[in-house]
């Protein structure tokens, strides 16, 4: 009871409060301090803490609006952000972090991207139009041909906005109207054409053309939507057509025209850059028009740089192959597909003084009347001479034919009927030959054969294909040691022959002793007749 009552330890206490007091107070005063200091400059590795209190310490609130600089740059950096950015980029982040790096062609200029894609191969090139609308763009550009299907892809312009770089273009196929549900097709050239069919009979083809007014709108457009065509495939064309796409097209070099005529070709005059041209005049079965000596004197005059020409189905003369080879004196190959030609045709191709190359194809036949020999003058500058599913039956005009080719280097048969030995043996008037192919041609032997290759002394390469009546068993050794100086060979008549199928250079006789040696049945070979 007297320790309780003691006044030295009353007063102890009481001073022991107050400095407590005291401290926790100076405490709280250090603790506002820090709590401003830490909100005006806020530094995430400075070692400042602030103190764990057993009171309640300050509020933000109210620390931020005793000092007023710390608010300041609050609301300076809610003036600089907008609240539309700041809830864009986190939802970007959240739903596609890989945003920013997802289309960096979109970096990239048309040029450049052009650039990439035309490197591409072709079955690749065309997939990548699917990737977007710029692509398929861009894709359009690197197009140069196209062949149409439908002509309201031409009319309504289309073809124009999607492919804008075109150089060569086929309208044939979307000029012809027919049945598209027939199952069957007729075939011409490059083109095919559904035929109607009634049980086990088939009719005509079922065919009608896109009307010549139509054509030329087309062909109109065509020419002021690319300035740079250099090909054109067209049919049904008339005129007008024809010189608007002259007009527009000063850079047309090739030109291939359907069921033309003689008005048709006065168009063609315009074209003065114009190189290549294949008339198609009459096709049995499809359609049917006359190119004549008018058109072809039209056409002579007009084209003075052709060179390369091509007749399918056209009639003429004398006279018109005379002023193709007076005013085209840039001819190097002409090429005749069925022709009509009259009676003394052939003698006029001596005026085609540079002609290189001459052409005969599907020919019911060459010449009906040659005439006399004194007019069949040869081609002086002609190498190349071709043959291809011709009928070769009449030895007069074979005979006017090779005389007009005397100075021909290479000679082609390909597919001709009627070439037995009597009408091979008319080759022999041309004595410069270094290159003779035989293909298809199963009516003549091995006997025939000779007889002409022994008369070529520069003959240098050979190559029979498919000619069932030359047999190895009829080479004779005058014929094989012709053979061991050949430069280039291909020997296959018929599937059974022993000999190998093809020998390239100088080495056939090596290669040929070691086979012989083999072949008991070739013994012959090696011996005197």
């Amino acid at each position: 009871m007297q320790k309780e009552n003691d006044p030295r330890r009353t007063r102890m206490l009481k001073m022991r409060f107050k400095r407590s007091v005291s401290a926790k107070e100076e405490e709280e005063e250090e603790a506002r301090k820090t709590t401003a200091f830490a909100a005006e400059r806020p530094d995430p590795r400075s070692p400042l803490r602030p103190l764990k209190l057993n009171r309640r310490s300050a509020s933000w609130s109210e620390s931020w609006l005793k000092n007023t600089t710390s608010l300041k740059n609050v609301i300076m950096a809610m003036q600089l952000g907008s609240p539309k950015e700041s809830r864009l980029k986190p939802a970007q982040k959240t739903l596609n972090p890989n945003s920013e790096i997802s289309d960096r062609t979109a970096q990239l200029s048309d040029q450049i991207l052009l650039e990439i894609l035309a490197k591409l191969p072709e079955p690749d090139r065309k997939p990548s139009a699917l990737v977007c609308k710029r692509w398929l763009s861009l894709q359009g550009r690197l197009v140069r041909s196209v062949k149409v299907e439908d002509w309201s892809f031409v009319e309504s312009g289309r073809v124009i906005s999607r492919f804008p770089s075109l150089t060569q273009v086929d309208l044939v196929p979307g000029s012809l109207i027919s049945d598209r549900n027939s199952g069957i097709l007729l075939n011409h050239g490059g083109f095919s054409v559904p035929v109607a069919c009634s049980g086990h009979r088939v009719f005509e083809a079922d065919c009608d053309l896109v009307p010549g007014e139509v054509v030329d709108r087309g062909l109109s457009e065509l020419g002021s939507g690319c300035p740079n065509l250099k090909k054109l495939v067209v049919i049904g064309a008339s005129e007008l057509g024809l010189l608007s796409i002259a007009e527009e097209c000063p850079t047309l070099q090739e030109l291939e025209l359907h069921k033309c005529n003689d008005n048709l070709l006065r168009g063609i005059a315009a074209c003065e850059n114009l190189q290549v041209l294949k008339l198609v005049a009459n096709v049995e079965g499809l359609y049917g028009s006359v190119v004549s000596d008018i058109g072809l004197t039209i056409l002579a005059q007009g084209c003075t740089r052709l060179v390369k020409l091509e007749l399918t189905g056209c009639e003429g003369s004398f006279d018109g192959i005379k002023a193709i080879g007076q005013c085209c004196q840039m001819l190097e190959e002409l090429s005749f597909c069925d022709h009509r030609m009259d009676g003394g045709w052939l003698a006029a191709l001596s005026y085609c003084e540079n002609l290189k190359t001459l052409r005969f194809q599907s020919c019911k036949r060459i010449e009906c009347v040659p005439g006399p020999d004194e007019y069949l003058g040869a081609c002086p500058a002609l190498e190349n001479l071709h043959l291809q599913k011709c009928q070769l039956r009449d030895k007069k005009s074979v005979r006017a034919l090779f005389m007009v080719c005397a100075a021909a280097r290479e000679i082609v048969f390909q597919d001709c009927w009627g070439l037995d030995n009597d009408m091979f043996r008319l080759a022999s008037i041309c004595r410069r030959v270094t290159f003779l192919s035989l293909e298809g041609c199963s009516l003549l032997t091995t006997e025939g054969l000779e007889s002409v290759i022994l008369s070529w002394k520069e003959l240098e390469r050979l190559r029979v294909v498919s000619c069932k009546n030359i047999k190895d068993k009829d080479i004779s050794p005058t014929l094989s040691s012709i053979f061991s100086t050949l430069i280039d060979m291909k020997w296959r008549p018929d599937t059974k022959s022993l000999l190998p199928s093809s020998i390239v250079g100088t080495s056939l006789g090596k290669k040929g002793s070691r086979f012989f040696r083999k072949s008991r049945d070739l013994k012959f070979l090696f011996d005197a007749p």
